[in-house]
């Protein structure tokens, strides 16, 4: 048991009694009746909050003791986690009025305690639709669950079942259901307008929904038997005699969304059974917006294309796709006025997401726009100046917020980081030249050696056939006889080249510290690096990374996975330049969201720094930078990426370990060296 004077003693220090001059003693002496386990608990957590603020701190100390009493610990825990969120994201106010509204709380635990929280399952349910669909979709909350077809839309919270492991078991189902919308034809006929015939247009798609969803969970039990009698289990649907006819004739193999239509009329003159919990809504003018911008801009970019080839304004803008099978894959091919042209990858993405929403590209879309037909601004991406969104009074517009681990409360401070995207500006100089000229015998090696890379053939052994006997195995196999046992049949070796998928992100220091001879290292070691990679194949990024406090987190555009490398990235390079601070978590946040967003098997992030992680006038120093950037690298790992660190810090050997693991990260003692290192490590990972 901790006695009173144990108890006040620590609550005067955390709650800063000295400069308050507030008398706690009532509050030590409540809590120093309570069982030693809610004396702990009540303490531990006071201390974590006075981090964030005394006020806070305060009014939940005040506060525990009786709570310890009437309400779960894990209810308790979540009403502090929605303050310490409120504070990080409103101010003081919006944490004080949740911790005075606790009974308001306790009235909606179900929530807090069994929801899951979309957040945190990100990644998971994104690989899950992305390992589904093949297309590069998104993730993002509204109040229903919906798509367009490119974003899945659900729900901040879902909590309709009664226990968590049921509501993830929801939130998989529901993203199983949008991705059955796109695959099996639902979003096509939305595009189509085959409900703009019915008088009420709302009522038709309700029940058309409804229709759909029972020939879509009849899909998913055929595509995903596991998940769909987790699905059952979470709602056995009682249907209507009328409505198990339409659902047994929706069941079969060769029903489609046209099947449902034709349904459609007769249905309406009966009563709708209400919705299974996973059915997701319609959004048809979503569908069209997203499909026509599609469209729109497929025909813009080949327009653009034909324009790079010089053609002729007299000849054909009408292009041909073509399937190239080589290798067992299948590669698609445009052809314009009979000349074979590989398209670039942006517009490879926006063919194979029209080919997953029509089965084929209709031949309209393939003829490139002409002149005004539209306005290429309408249908691009727009961002604003992130120097001129910097000035005057701080606000969020444009930027993209991550979490930010704070060890002290041992929890995230959700939409903590402010994070803008900018492009290092060009410099259009000889360095790029000049650093190939000074490193051209290593130049020449590193492309050698990526070059066997990507040529390597690797032996397989212990298989049923191959060019060679594998002597290990046919040792062992012998042994086996004598022995009695039956000789095994895997007895071959066999040469096998791999096919590489691989993309690499390459992540820079920018910070004030890297001014001089570690700048001039960084873009000496990314000029050879680009050469190198270019010889190999493999898909790279380049970005940097600097900030100053939470409010200014900067990432740099160096090279994106689906841009060349030429003159405008070397101007870039050679445009690197030392910023502000060293706050890192939020950069590796970001790379990793870009990773997951590559297609690829192998994805690595290479992070260069030259220091420590740390920030200006803030708490984002020694323990809490560590901290914060050690959890960041642990999100990526879990999100299957493989990172490495390279630094340039003597005293790398101090922290280093606890972030990346013993044997993933190295220490360069001279920066000079740091070009033919970053080439050797890029070989190890990748080989």
């Amino acid at each position: 048991m901790n006695d009173f004077e144990t108890i006040l003693r620590q609550l005067e220090r955390w709650l800063e009694v000295e400069f308050s001059m507030k008398d706690v003693s009532g509050i030590a002496r409540d809590i120093a009746v309570l069982p030693k386990k809610d004396q702990d608990f009540i303490l531990v957590w006071t201390q974590r909050l006075s981090a964030a603020h005394v006020q806070i701190a305060t009014l939940f100390a005040s506060q525990a003791p009786d709570l310890t009493r009437r309400i779960d610990r894990r209810l308790i825990e979540a009403w502090v986690m929605q303050s310490l969120d409120a504070h990080d994201c409103n101010g003081l106010q919006a944490a004080v009025n949740i911790l005075r509204e606790v009974d308001r709380f306790v009235e909606l635990r179900h929530e807090h305690t069994a929801g899951i929280v979309l957040d945190d399952v990100r990644g998971i349910l994104l690989t899950f639709a992305r390992g589904l669909s093949g297309r590069h979709l998104l993730l993002d909350v509204s109040e229903d669950a919906w798509t367009d077809g490119e974003t899945l839309y659900l729900p901040a919270i879902v909590a309709r079942m009664e226990n968590a492991e049921d509501n993830f078991i929801l939130c998989k189902a529901l993203v199983a259901m949008l991705w059955a919308q796109g695959h099996f034809g639902t979003m096509r006929v939305l595009f189509e307008g085959f409900l703009a015939d019915y008088p009420d247009q709302d009522r038709a798609l309700l029940y058309f929904n409804r229709l759909e969803t029972l020939r879509l969970q009849a899909c998913i039990a055929r595509e995903l038997p596991g998940l769909f009698r987790e699905m059952k289990r979470l709602a056995d649907e009682k249907l209507p005699t009328i409505w198990q006819v339409y659902a047994e004739f929706l069941s079969s193999a060769s029903a489609s969304s046209h099947d449902s239509l034709a349904l459609l009329h007769e249905s309406l003159q009966s009563e709708m059974p209400p919705p299974v919990c996973y059915q997701c809504a319609l959004r048809p003018d979503a569908v069209v917006a997203r499909m026509d911008r599609e469209k729109a801009l497929l025909r813009i970019k080949l327009s653009e294309l034909a324009e790079s080839l010089q053609q002729q304004p007299d000849k054909s803008r009408q292009f041909e796709l073509k399937e190239n099978q080589t290798g067992g894959t299948s590669e698609m091919e445009l052809v314009l006025d009979d000349m074979p042209v590989a398209p670039p990858d942006n517009v490879k993405q926006l063919l194979s997401s029209i080919m997953l929403d029509f089965g084929e590209i209709p031949p309209e879309y393939l003829v490139a726009a002409g002149p005004g037909e539209y306005d290429p601004d309408l249908y691009r991406a727009t961002h604003k100046d992130p120097d001129q969104v910097w000035q005057g009074t701080y606000h969020e517009e444009g930027a993209t917020l991550y979490p930010e681990w704070d060890f002290g409360r041992a929890s995230y401070r959700k939409n903590w980081c402010v994070m803008r995207e900018k492009d290092v500006p060009f410099v259009h100089d000889d360095f790029a030249d000049q650093t190939l000229a000074r490193y051209a015998p290593l130049v020449r090696q590193i492309k050698r050696t990526f070059e066997g890379m990507r040529d390597e053939d690797r032996l397989l052994k212990r298989q049923s056939q191959g060019e060679h006997i594998d002597l290990d195995a046919l040792v062992e196999a012998l042994s086996d006889i004598q022995g009695g046992s039956e000789m095994s049949e895997l007895l071959y070796a066999r040469l096998y080249r791999a096919e590489r998928n691989i993309a690499v992100a390459f992540l820079v220091d920018m910070s004030g510290s890297t001014k001089g001879w570690v700048n001039d290292a960084e873009r000496e070691a990314l000029v050879l690096m680009s050469e190198a990679l270019e010889a190999l194949g493999d898909r790279y990024a380049i970005y940097g990374f600097s900030g100053m406090t939470r409010k200014k987190c900067e990432l740099f555009r160096i090279k994106r996975f689906d841009e060349p490398y030429g003159n405008a990235v070397k101007a870039r390079i050679s445009g690197i330049r030392p910023q502000d601070y060293t706050r890192m978590g939020f950069a590796i946040r970001h790379m990793t969201r870009l990773l997951q967003e590559t297609d690829a098997k192998t994805r690595i992030l290479i992070t260069i720094t030259d220091g420590r992680p740390e920030d200006y006038n803030d708490n984002y120093r020694g323990e809490y930078g560590i901290a914060d950037t050690r959890q960041a690298l642990i999100e990526a790992r879990r999100a299957g990426i493989h990172p490495f660190g390279i630094t340039i810090d003597r005293q790398g050997r101090d922290y280093l370990p606890r972030l990346y693991g013993p044997a993933h990260y190295v220490v360069i003692d001279e920066a000079r060296t740091l070009p033919i290192k970053v080439a050797e490590i890029y070989r190890r990972l990748t080989v």
